[in-house]
């Protein structure tokens, strides 16, 4: 008989190739039922399925944060954003991706043309354990109201928080074959992106992104990639700075800094700068590990953390908070750093650590080079009373928070996804319901006319009378 430890929170097996196979079968089966019955009746549904999580969000939240780390109000907060995607796809999913008529043009008047959406099938999802009921509720909520089934395979560092989750939709729908799940670690993530699904939704590092990536490639299954993040927040000389300081503080070391849009590089315009990061200095001392914030999911990230951390003292970073002693395991302390090298890994790579680097610039012009240097582009911030939305249009990320810190990821309206390492695809938003279905273009017969275009008896007059039409349009 099997013996747990303190630190137990779960057993759950490892599925193998042969049952996630099984799983996909059996999405794909009910893929049939699920797309039949329309999206009313799936938005009752999921509905439904909202509702029962709502009434049971102490009992997830604990789940969270058992698996997690983080505190149980972080770990409610995390499971009620979750909620609220999976009420707005929900509520949603018919309006977006309803029947859209198209004008056919002047050459093909005589047609009526349109637009449908119709789901991919089966699709997988690959979540991660920072936050392992908000980010994928973002694909599974999506891709089922646009009317897919789903086989999801949470981290093998939460696979208890996605056990729960199978199981409350099983409580909803039983033995519907709508929403499945695979616990297991990369061979059972390897296992998803080699079966018979019609798309991945991944969200996790980029490097393995990038090993997603190529095994779903050589099926040709399309795939959503969420990776990872280095956001910039950008203080401009203008900007309430108690306020600038409070929300990139908070970004940054919220969830121990475990999160992909995590403030982790400020750009401060020199005329303020000590003006910022005396307050930000005054504010990080209310900030405790162990209280503000849990420990670090995963120990491996330690190391990472350390390294970033002392890179930055050798080339001469100057501490505002924590030291080159701040990894103290399991937990790590708020560590703010000035004056880092552009060049030094914890301004190039992703730290996922509660830590962050403030540097000077002479001007905004400055800080958008400078933002827009990393190879990441996934979120950003920008403090600015006057500016910010220009200042905003002009970074190389998919999305911004003016005079706020991580809004977008509360407003599930929004698209959600980066450019360049940070992935593509968008989940969350009308974007996110498209990303799961694919587009149909009909073109019907209205009514016959005398001029004969697609039939290899075409006149020579048609051919003239459709030269003088083109040159008229573009006199």
């Amino acid at each position: 008989m099997e013996t747990f430890t303190e630190t137990d929170a779960g057993r759950y097996l490892d599925s193998p190739a042969a049952t996630v196979n099984e799983l996909v079968d059996r999405a794909r089966m009910g893929a049939i039922n699920w797309h039949i019955i329309g999206h009313d009746d799936r938005k009752l549904i999921l509905r439904q399925w909202a509702k029962y999580l709502a009434s049971h969000i102490d009992e997830l939240s604990g789940v969270i944060s058992q698996e997690t780390g983080k505190p149980m109000s972080d770990a409610t907060l995390e499971a009620g954003f979750g909620i609220e995607l999976l009420l707005w796809a929900a509520n949603n999913a018919k309006k977006t991706l309803k029947k859209k008529n198209r004008l056919p043009g002047l050459l093909m008047a005589n047609m009526s043309t349109h637009i449908e959406y119709s789901p991919l099938g089966v699709v997988g999802v690959i979540g991660p354990w920072n936050y392992p009921m908000y980010t994928p509720m973002g694909s599974i909520a999506f891709a089922l109201a646009a009317g897919n089934t789903v086989v999801f395979k949470p981290s093998e560092f939460t696979p208890g928080v996605g056990y729960w989750l199978g199981e409350s939709f099983n409580h909803i729908a039983p033995n519907s074959n709508v929403f499945l799940v695979a616990t297991g670690g990369q061979e059972t993530g390897q296992a998803l992106s080699m079966s018979a699904i019609n798309k991945l939704a991944f969200t996790g590092s980029t490097k393995t992104g990038k090993k997603v990536a190529a095994a779903c490639a050589t099926k040709l299954t399309p795939v959503l990639m969420e990776c990872g993040g280095k956001d910039a927040a950008l203080v401009d000389k203008d900007a309430d700075i108690q306020k600038a300081a409070e929300g990139i503080l908070w970004a940054a070391m919220s969830n121990a800094g475990q999160t992909c849009v995590a403030i982790e590089r400020v750009y401060v315009h020199e005329s303020v700068a000590d003006h910022f990061l005396a307050e930000i200095s005054g504010q990080v001392q209310s900030v405790v590990a162990g209280q503000s914030y849990g420990r670090a999911t995963m120990p491996a990230q330690l190391a990472v953390i350390e390294s970033h951390i002392k890179d930055a003292d050798s080339r001469g970073a100057t501490f505002i908070a924590g030291s080159t002693d701040s990894v103290t395991p399991p937990y790590v302390q708020p560590t703010i750093m000035t004056n880092v090298p552009e060049d030094s890994i914890a301004m190039t790579d992703e730290t996922f650590g509660p830590t962050v680097a403030i540097n000077r610039v002479s001007s905004m012009a400055e800080a958008i080079v400078l933002a827009n240097s990393s190879r990441y582009g996934l979120g950003a911030s920008v403090w600015s009373k006057k500016n910010g939305k220009q200042i905003a249009s002009q970074l190389h990320c998919g999305m911004v928070s003016v005079n706020s810190a991580m809004a977008f990821t509360a407003t599930p309206m929004l698209p959600f996804g980066g450019v360049k390492d940070s992935g593509y695809g968008r989940i969350h938003g009308p974007e996110g319901l498209r990303e799961f279905s694919y587009c149909r273009s009909v073109v019907s017969t209205r009514f016959g006319i005398p001029l004969k275009v697609s039939t290899f008896n075409r006149p020579i007059k048609a051919d003239a009378l459709i030269k003088k039409m083109i040159q008229l349009r573009n006199r």
